[in-house]
């Protein structure tokens, strides 16, 4: 019973896109920064959709010389980490000792291969790491039968992306003005009111994870996702974004599914841990009704979570990118269409989400906001759009 959750609910029908000509490929490529506990200040708008539309962008330049989905998704989570205004990469939180420790994670929904990093230093694109660990993973075992690892942590892992000629990069160099709260290492017994910059614009923009969904022009998926952790978190946590199933999830359609599905989550890492969000969500998307679906995942398995059950407040967002490819009678019979519905839902304030697609000429980018007299944590949010592109099938 729907009714009986403390929700409040909106959606919005975005204008179709439908491409009649032949094209030889087609891709869509959807973004975002959420805001893990607090909201996107309106001044900070315009800079929060800025970074949104290059990373966009990015991808879709990649996507159009000929990049395939995990090329796409590293593309744009680069841009992203790379921007001050989020909490990846450069920019990100500092933890109690004064310290950058990132997560990030990637997925392949063609070979369903993963590659992740958690509490990693020294690097400045993480992603970077968790992409070539996923490219090592593929090409098979190690001497003496050895399997190749997906997943790395600490200093582990800033030593084997080193190894595999990913440059390092010193803290300082990673540390920026909008997010350093303090100049000297935090210990656990500082009070917490001295530690933080005042203002609403400080303490929203320090929470900011990134990440992205993409199809490609062969209709693979691909989902990824980065994240500076929370502020003053104590040295070695590893969040949500490095976490299989968790941070994001991209899985092709099978014999089994209907549709193929990539997702990528922010907000609370431990709530969005404990419920494997982008993995519920991701499952919930083979229902036939897109928008119904997200919108019982985020209550059910989420909201009202019974893994969550002594929390009043739980913080999360996601992006959901689903596409089946179909014929249509109506047309030649060498030409298909890619039905892409994409969705995002939080009950955080705000999100920012950037959506592109091969035939916009730019990213399109929206603030979505929880109703005026909504409840972060106990409301949602969920808005989505359907674009249909046509693609010849040789």
């Amino acid at each position: 019973n729907l009714s009986s959750y403390s929700l409040i609910i909106f959606s919005s029908a975005l204008k179709n896109l439908i491409v009649r000509n032949k094209l030889k490929a087609f891709y869509f490529l959807m973004i975002f920064t959420s805001s893990g506990a607090g909201y996107h200040s309106e001044s900070k708008a315009k800079e929060y959709k800025h970074v949104c539309k290059r990373a966009c962008q990015r991808a879709v330049d990649r996507l159009r010389a000929g990049g395939l989905a995990l090329e796409a998704v590293t593309s744009a989570l680069m841009e992203l980490e790379d921007s001050p205004f989020t909490n990846a990469g450069t920019g990100s939180n500092l933890n109690l000792s004064g310290e950058i420790e990132c997560d990030a994670s990637i997925m392949d929904g063609k070979s369903l291969n993963y590659g992740a990093v958690g509490a990693l230093s020294g690097i400045k694109n993480p992603v970077l790491v968790a992409r070539r660990l996923l490219s090592e993973t593929q090409k098979g075992k190690l001497s003496a039968g050895r399997i190749p690892p997906c997943f790395l942590v600490g200093k582990g892992a800033e030593q084997w992306a080193i190894s595999h000629g990913i440059p390092a990069c010193p803290t300082e160099k990673m540390t920026t003005s909008e997010y350093q709260t303090t100049q000297n290492p935090l210990s656990a017994s500082d009070p917490v009111g001295d530690i933080l910059v005042a203002g609403e614009e400080n303490n929203s923009a320090c929470l900011d994870t990134v990440g992205v969904v993409v199809v490609d022009r062969e209709g693979n998926v691909a989902a990824a996702v980065s994240s500076g952790g929370l502020a003053m978190k104590h040295p070695g946590r590893v969040g949500q974004a490095a976490h299989y199933g968790c941070g994001c999830w991209a899985e092709n359609a099978r014999d089994v599914s209907l549709y193929s599905t990539a997702v990528s989550t922010s907000g609370s890492g431990e709530h969005l841990i404990r419920t494997m969000l982008a993995r519920e969500c991701s499952t919930a998307m083979q229902a036939e009704n897109a928008h119904q679906a997200l919108l019982e995942a985020m209550q059910n398995k989420f909201i009202s979570s019974p893994f969550l059950a002594g929390e009043d407040c739980v913080l999360g967002g996601v992006i959901v990118l689903r596409c089946c490819t179909c014929g249509e009678a109506q047309r030649s019979e060498d030409i298909q269409a890619l039905l892409v519905e994409f969705l995002w839902s939080h009950t955080t304030e705000s999100m920012c989400v950037g959506y592109m697609s091969a035939q916009d000429s730019k990213a399109r980018t929206h603030i979505s906001r929880l109703p005026p007299g909504a409840v972060a944590g106990q409301s949602l949010a969920i808005e989505g759009g359907v674009c249909r592109l046509g693609t010849v099938s040789d």
